[in-house]
């Protein structure tokens, strides 16, 4: 919690997977920060809001062993589900490997369709390919 005038603020906060073998508590002082989409093939094709945190505002709290890598291209980027429900719940980013990218949509409580100004972001002319 954080204390903000009289008010405490949840910062940490709960995802899970769809099966809830994977948990993960995501150290997110400020909230949910710039939610958006990608239209590079994998992202096209799991369809998720993401929002980032920083490696270190991200911890598995149970599930690791169920945890999947996926990688394609040039394997910077590494994409993790659970091999149980088949979920993506975050990736290590590629156009910025101090962060993970999270699935909005594993965050306990919040539906991402809720969510004002998603954008999307061209991941098919992604910067690290020029």
């Amino acid at each position: 919690m954080k204390q903000v005038g009289n008010t405490e603020i949840c910062v940490r906060h709960k995802a899970t997977c769809h099966c809830g073998e994977v948990e993960l508590e995501l150290h997110l002082p400020n909230g949910i920060e710039k939610p958006r989409r990608c239209d590079c093939s994998i992202c096209r094709r799991k369809g998720a809001i993401v929002a980032s945190v920083k490696l270190d505002g991200i911890r598995i709290l149970k599930g690791q062993d169920l945890l999947k890598l996926y990688q394609f291209n040039t394997n910077t980027a590494k994409h993790y589900f659970c091999s149980n429900c088949g979920i993506y719940t975050h990736h290590q980013r590629r156009s910025d490997p101090t962060e993970y990218g999270f699935n909005v949509g594993c965050l306990d409580g919040v539906n991402p369709f809720d969510l004002d100004s998603v954008v999307t972001n061209d991941g098919v002319n992604h910067p690290a390919d020029r």
